[in-house]
Order: C-alpha cells, then structure tokens, then sequence
C-alpha cells in the first residue's frame, strides 16, 4: 500500500545581547539572478554578513537579494524590503510574484522593492538536516490519536532533531534566528545607500517584521505586515493556535460543500462537520487504498481550507474517500512537500527563537486538553516537535514587541484565518500598542492584501504603501 504523505504548509528595543558595531556593509554588485528568478526582470546581488553578529569579525555568510528597481526616479520613496514567510521561504522571485497579484503600479513606482533569501535558505548560505521526505513529511504537528500517539512521535521527532544537529551545517544552527535575519536586512539596508526601510511581509514575515522594527525603531518607515502570528513568532503557543485557526475557517468550507449537493457530504454544514468526524474516525481504523489514514485527512483538511480556491479539490478529496472512488491529484501536487532546505531552515529558526518545553508529557497534557478545546484540530496543532529535543538552546532571548517607537505600522488580518488565527493577530496588535493599526477583514483564508479581492482591504493597504496615511482608529473590512 503506497503511504499518502502529509503535506507542507505553507512564524525589544535592546536584547540581552547587543551586537557590536561593524564596518558599512558594500553595495552590492548586482547582476543576473539564479534559475528561479532569472528572465522576470530582477536584477540579483550577495552581501556577506556575519553568522554571529556578537562577533561581527568572525565566521560570515553569503545572503542573496534581488531588485525590482522603480522606472520612476521622480517617484521613488525608498525600498520596500519584503518576506514571504515560512520562516523557510525563498524570496528572490516575491518581486516579480507581487506584480503577479497586480500590486498597483504606484506601489512599484514608489519603491524598488527588494527580494530575499534569509539566512539559511536556498541562494542564501542554506542549512540542511539531511532528512528524507519520509523522515519529516511535514511542517505541521501531526494529529495525536491518543497518549500513546503523543509518545511515539516523539520518538520520531527526537531522531529529526538529532539529524539536524548532526549535519553538514551544524555549526550554523545556534544561529539561524528571526533575530539575525532582522540584522541582516539592516545589512541590506546599510548596503543600499537607505536610512529607513520601508517592508512588507506576510505570515511569518509578520513575525520578522515586527523584530526589525523592534531591534531598529528609528530605521523603519513604512511596515505592512499581512496575516500576523503574534508577538512570540512561531513559539509553542503559537502552533496551538492552530487548532482555533481551524474552528475559525472550517465553516467556510461547511457552508460550501454544504451548498453543493453533488458532493454528497451534507446537505447542511451540521452535516458537512459531521461527516469529517466520520471520515476521520473511519480512517483511523482503516486507511484507503492510496493510504489516507486519519492523520493524513486531517492535515490535507488543513492544508486545503488556506485559500477559497482549494475547497472544491478538498470536497472532491472527500467525497473520493467516502466512496471508495480514487482520491484526485491536486495540480501542484509535489509542490506540496517541503524540501530538505524548507524544512531545515524552519526548524532551525522556530526552534532557536524560543525556548520550547522539553517534556513530553507536557505535550500529552496539551493534546488532551486541546482535543476537548479545538476538536477538529487541536490534537495536531498541541502536538510534539523536533523542537522538544532541538540540539541547541537560544542563543538569546526573544526580542520582546513593544509600544516603544514610531507609530507606523498597519496590521491586515483576515477574521478565519486557519494558518496565522485572529487570536495572534489581535496579541501583537495589542504588544505594539499606539505604533500599530489593524484592519480585519470579514473573509475567510491565509492572507489578504492581493490574495483576495476586499477592496475596502486593499485600498486601506495600498494608500498606507503609497502615502503612509493610515485609519485613526482600527477599522473593520
């Protein structure tokens, strides 16, 4: 029986440790880009920064940025420094992927907007743990069955762990951090002849984000940040958000699928949310042919409940599974699964940023407590990680979100986000006090400015790139 894998998924004004000053960081030269972002119109560049910046004479490492420069000398403002989240996720060709989603045009007139591989990613000096797909299929906790299951996936993600503190890159591990990757873009910055930078990021890239704009308040200008995890990045309470993310979102596709009567799963949502109980517990019993078992559906569940437009393809994904039809592909499938990089350089940040319990029957306990809470998901979201067992303690404390610094920053928060919950959003909106805004939007998904067509989101977004100005008060979309 071929195994179905689960899929990817798609994060203080002073720290406890102060970098020392180093020498202005060279311009870069800049030149044609890698496979992945070449012929787009982007011109690409490295700069070598130190691998710790508590020893800026030390060991360096090679990021690799790109540039979409503004046609408009007469119009430009700036740079607009950009994340695409993960943390784990290239950024050389976002530039190009933003004209994509038809950013409008006074935004590219405004700024040259800058692409980036962070520390540890791809183009950028990489990280690996050396781990198969089969070792780590996902970036999600898996859902825990019972205490037992709990128990032996730790077994599972302790071996991942000590593979990642076993590989090629060990030495760089400790510091892989959102943290570094925040001085690093002031490296950026320093390199491109700016001041200020302005930025926008999105899921994690909230997260980093919100640590730039802490760690260097009187360097930032203009901050969107899109689908916010909350003021403690992708630490252990975080990733327990997960399970209200779903409870948020999963009405979305009830009411859908419940409004397709060919799908055959319910003629009401009532009936749609019962029959995912049913086909979880069936499945948990005895997988399909293709080998969907409970845990796989749950996560593919998850993972499809992202964006509107997958929802067809995870009723279709049900509707196989309850009748014993073949489970379609989906167009991207393979696309799907992380890579050994993708996985890796996750990892290393999430697990460095915060310290995470290290006890397993913590895990145990916050599994049953959060199947009772958040019953669609929350036996996944509480579970076990490599970072229970990660090699390495933070080499610093999580740089603490605060109020102190300019008011300038617009939070964007779809209201059923499953990926980045409310619940986070509306932490960090409260940690930044009177420097932040938030705009939420009646919507349901992971992202909001471009991905989905609110205009009153859209244009609040837009004008606060383009002029700055932004709502006095928080406002509903």
């Amino acid at each position: 029986m071929r195994k179905a894998m689960i899929p990817v998924l798609a994060a203080t004004l002073m720290t406890a440790v102060t970098p020392a000053v180093a020498s202005a960081a060279p311009p870069p030269k800049w030149g044609p880009c890698p496979e992945e972002a070449a012929g787009l119109g982007l011109e690409c560049g490295t700069l070598e920064v130190p691998l710790d910046y508590r020893d800026p004479g030390g060991k360096t490492i090679e990021i690799a940025i790109s540039r979409l420069a503004s046609t408009k000398p007469e119009k430009r403002r700036g740079v607009l420094l950009t994340n695409t989240g993960g943390p784990g996720g290239e950024g050389l060709a976002y530039p190009d992927t933003l004209k994509k989603l038809n950013i409008p045009q006074e935004v590219l007139d405004g700024y040259d907007v800058i692409g980036m591989d962070p520390r540890g990613v791809h183009n950028s000096t990489p990280v690996t743990c050396g781990l198969t797909l089969e070792e780590h299929p996902t970036n999600i906790p898996r859902y825990a069955r019972d205490s037992a299951d709990v128990t032996s996936e730790a077994q599972r993600v302790a071996a991942v762990a000590a593979k990642c503190g076993s590989s090629a890159t060990a030495p760089l591990l400790p510091y892989m951090t959102t943290a570094n990757t925040a001085r690093d873009m002031d490296r950026v910055r320093e390199a491109l002849g700016e001041r200020k930078v302005n930025y926008f990021g999105i899921s994690y890239g909230t997260y980093l984000g919100s640590v730039y704009t802490s760690l260097f308040p009187e360097r930032s200008d203009r901050f969107l940040l899109d689908s916010a995890t909350g003021p403690g990045g992708w630490d252990a309470s975080f990733s327990r958000l997960f399970g209200q993310g779903v409870e948020d979102r999963f009405p979305d596709f009830a009411k859908f699928a419940a409004s397709k009567p060919e799908y055959g799963l319910g003629r009401t949502p009532a009936e749609v949310t019962a029959k995912y109980f049913e086909l979880a517990a069936r499945l948990d019993k005895t997988p399909s042919p293709e080998g969907y078992n409970g845990q796989v559906f749950r996560h593919v569940t998850f993972a499809d409940l992202y964006y509107d437009k997958k929802l067809p393809h995870l009723a279709e994904t049900w509707r196989a599974l309850d009748t014993g039809k073949p489970v379609p592909t989906a167009a991207s499938a393979g696309a799907g699964f992380p890579s050994d990089n993708y996985i890796a350089s996750q990892l290393h940040v999430i697990c460095n940023d915060s310290d995470w319990p290290e006890s397993v029957g913590t895990y145990r306990r916050n599994v049953a407590i959060d199947r009772f809470r958040h019953p669609l998901f929350g036996a996944a979201a509480a579970d076990i990680t490599p970072c229970a067992f990660w090699p390495s303690e933070p080499v610093e404390p999580p740089v603490k979100i605060t109020d102190r610094g300019p008011s300038n920053l617009l939070i964007v928060q779809n209201l059923r986000d499953p990926a980045t919950p409310l619940a986070g959003a509306r932490k960090l909106r409260e940690a930044f006090g009177d420097r932040a805004r938030m705009v939420t939007v009646d919507q349901g998904g992971h992202l909001a400015y471009l991905f989905k067509d609110n205009k009153c989101a859209n244009d609040l977004a837009t004008g606060f790139l383009v002029t700055g100005a932004r709502p006095r008060h928080d406002l509903a979309c």
